[in-house]
């Protein structure tokens, strides 16, 4: 069986779904969902950034158990590939993953972040993670200004930020497509 058609099928329909998701959710103002959601996209990426740096068999192995519903484990170990190793290795190569990731991460699991109509969520986090993650929205999506922006100024920038984080995961798809191995690979 060739599992990376497959592979690349399911990652870009997930992909579809979440930017498809995502206007129906800032439609709504549904700023929790819309993180979860970025999170959720973000999960994709960090995954194939971490293909993307194996060895075509180890790759192609992970693809494989990938399109059969198995965890990734670690080479000649029953470990799991963690969530933790695939976002510290694209936070090397991205500098902006881990601060989203970890941010998404608490609207996944229930937290104090989903009281953000009463309490901000941006004010309850650790002051470098909050810049970290208005400075990349500002620059890249250009908005919103200042270290004391609120969460409700952040949300409109969302969509941008999905269609940012689905442009890249379309990139490396194609070169996941294209078969580049580790030093080749421009992720």
């Amino acid at each position: 069986m060739d599992a990376l058609p497959i592979f690349l099928r399911q990652v870009r329909s997930r992909s579809e779904e979440h930017q498809h998701a995502m206007r129906v959710l800032a439609r709504e103002r549904l700023a929790g969902q819309m993180v979860a959601v970025l999170r959720q996209e973000l999960d994709s990426m960090v995954r194939v950034i971490y293909l993307l740096t194996q060895s075509a068999e180890r790759r192609t192995a992970l693809i494989e158990a990938s399109v059969r519903g198995e965890k990734w484990s670690q080479p000649n170990s029953h470990a799991s590939v963690t969530d933790k190793e695939m976002v510290d290795l694209a936070q090397n190569l991205q500098g902006w993953t881990l601060s989203v990731y970890k941010f998404g991460c608490a609207f996944i699991h229930l937290s104090g972040l989903h009281d953000y109509n009463d309490r901000d969520p941006l004010e309850q986090l650790p002051h470098h993670e909050r810049k970290d993650i208005l400075d990349h929205c500002c620059h890249y999506h250009g908005g919103p200004h200042g270290s004391d922006a609120k969460f409700s100024e952040l949300v409109p920038y969302l969509p941008s930020v999905l269609e940012k984080i689905a442009g890249n995961l379309e990139c490396y798809l194609e070169d996941l497509e294209k078969g580049l191995l580790p030093n080749a690979a421009e992720v």
